[in-house]
């Protein structure tokens, strides 16, 4: 008995010693996982570059299988930084990354992207190429020093393509695939984004603070699984300098941001023009939530580079201050592809400069022509429970050759100068919106066919109709409620405009019901109104 128990507890020291071996080895591998970036030469007093320390740090990780390259409080400068496969940069609370603007230091070029445009160019500041379970964190601050490279790319880029950067731009770009419209391609000098991935799998960007970027801030490219939360960037007012832009990527997460830039805030996009259609690569599968935005061009952007095509997008839950515009959908003839299946819900907009609220298929000015490739289609958008103040509620400006589809807006509240104006469009629907204008109609129509307007409320000036027709065809109005005091509920323009039914609309308080110009010929049908509706339903 007592040989037995004696057994039994050598055995059971035995069992209790490997497992605590198995937990210090776990432990020592742990550590081992974290690359010191001090340890391989790195100055944290910005003396002099650590460029090469951070790429032995790199390797060394890599060699390893992957591990964690770490950045202790200070200040580093250095040049290009290039991720491979399995390796996290965390740049702790108090650290941070200098990047030079000696334009040398991101020689020798790599394959890049540029505004759609598939390049060779300068490397970008944080790099990699077809590596998987790659990440950068923390709690510290990475500065692009971008102002170098904004002052020659608007300067002396613009007068002289001679510069040896330029030169070997050209040398090593003759067959790519250019624009439709001569640009900036044409002057060789192509400012690098500060993170870009490309054709990279599970990318994750947290938790750090990121400004003065040379160009676009977080661009990757091609990639698959990306994850980028609870990130702070902030440019000044500076050329291209977006916050995030996923291009040609398949589910990307964009959760927790503070972004203010000199351009977009979030732009979501898919090569440009010719060089986009043959990759024909879309960005598709995105979440967009829990973000502010302050400074920017537009809140929340899709193109104007969509060439690719852009589908399956939400975007939730978000706030946009100040920004020149709300939720921007862009594109132009020569682009081709499709944006699709587009959600945008539970958002505040304040202080908007321009429209909150665009769909403009005549980004850059054209003539129509025959569909073919080269034509853009927007379809399938839907926009819901937004409040918003801003300069004009909403644009659509869709092509005569290739309409706006299968739009609606629903449950808004908006404040705007001008209203909503809605050109080259079909089947767009208003359901519960209200808004208040300064000057002109709350919704504006021109050109549309199959326009559904339910619940429509609004305020608008002495003089001007809630709403307003030109060569309309197929609308339906009804359960609508205009202010007291409104003029004129609906006003008729344009010999093209038929099929106007109206139905259920309170307008007791409405002086005119309809207001039909001479060129209107077809009569307007009234049913079941409210008030003077009818006996007096139309004004010539």
């Amino acid at each position: 008995m007592t040989f037995t128990m004696t057994h039994t507890s050598l055995a059971s020291l035995r069992r209790l010693s490997c497992c605590l071996l198995l937990l210090l080895g776990a432990s020592a591998a742990q550590a081992q996982q974290y690359y010191n970036v001090l340890k391989y030469g790195a100055r944290n007093d910005s003396t002099k570059l650590s460029t090469e320390a951070i790429k032995k740090a790199i390797a060394a990780a890599s060699k390893a299988g992957g591990g964690t390259v770490y950045f202790p409080a200070g200040k580093y400068r250095t040049g290009a930084i290039h991720l491979k496969s399995n390796i996290t940069i965390d740049i702790d609370a108090g650290a941070v990354l200098y990047f030079s603007d000696n334009f040398d230091d991101y020689l020798p070029m790599v394959p890049t992207r540029y505004e759609g445009i598939d390049i060779t160019s300068f490397s970008p500041l944080f790099y990699a190429y077809k590596a998987e379970n790659i990440t950068i964190k923390g709690r510290g601050i990475i500065d692009g020093q971008g102002k170098k490279w904004w002052d020659f790319a608007e300067g002396k880029s613009r007068a002289s393509q001679d510069s040896k950067w330029q030169q070997e731009f050209f040398r090593l770009n003759k067959d790519i695939l250019k624009p439709d419209q001569p640009g900036v391609i044409e002057r060789g000098f192509m400012r690098p984004p500060f993170i870009q991935p490309m054709y990279c799998k599970n990318v994750r960007i947290e938790g750090v603070t990121i400004r003065n970027s040379p160009f676009w801030t977080v661009n990757p490219e091609f990639c698959e699984n990306v994850t980028v939360t609870g990130v702070t960037i902030n440019n000044p007012k500076s050329p291209n300098t977006d916050g995030i832009n996923p291009e040609s990527c398949r589910n990307v997460h964009i959760s927790d941001c503070h972004i203010s830039v000199g351009d977009d805030c979030i732009t979501i996009k898919s090569g440009k023009d010719r060089a986009g259609r043959q990759m024909n690569v879309p960005a598709e599968n995105y979440t967009i939530t829990n973000c502010t935005m302050l400074s920017g061009h537009g809140g929340v952007v899709i193109g104007s580079e969509m060439s690719g095509g852009v589908k399956k997008i939400t975007i939730s839950n978000c706030v946009f201050d100040g920004t020149d515009r709300g939720i921007r959908i862009k594109t132009a003839r020569g682009r081709g592809g499709v944006v699709e299946d587009i959600r945008v819900d539970n958002v505040v907009m304040k202080n908007i400069r321009e429209q909150i609220i665009v769909l403009d298929m005549q980004y850059a000015n054209s003539q129509p022509e025959p569909v073919s490739e080269r034509t853009p289609r927007f379809r399938n958008i839907h926009f819901s429970n937004i409040t918003a103040e801003g300069n004009q509620a909403g644009l659509l400006n869709g092509l005569a050759e290739m309409p706006i589809e299968n739009v609606t807006f629903s449950n808004l509240n908006l404040d705007a100068k001008q209203g909503f104006t809605v050109k080259e469009a079909r089947n767009v629907a208003f359901h519960n919106v209200q808004v208040n204008t300064q000057s002109g109609p709350a919704v504006r129509a021109e050109n549309a066919q199959q326009l559904r307007l339910d619940g429509l409320r609004g305020q608008v000036q002495a003089g001007a109709p809630l709403v307003e027709f030109t060569s309309v065809e197929d609308a339906f109005v009804y359960n609508c409620f205009p202010a007291p005091g409104t003029d004129t509920f609906l006003k008729l323009k344009g010999a093209g405009t038929r099929g106007v039914v109206l139905q259920n609309n309170y307008l007791k308080s409405v002086k005119t019901p309809v207001a039909k110009g001479e060129e209107v010929k077809q009569p307007v049908e009234v049913t079941a109104a409210e008030g003077p509706a009818a006996t007096t339903p139309e004004r010539r």
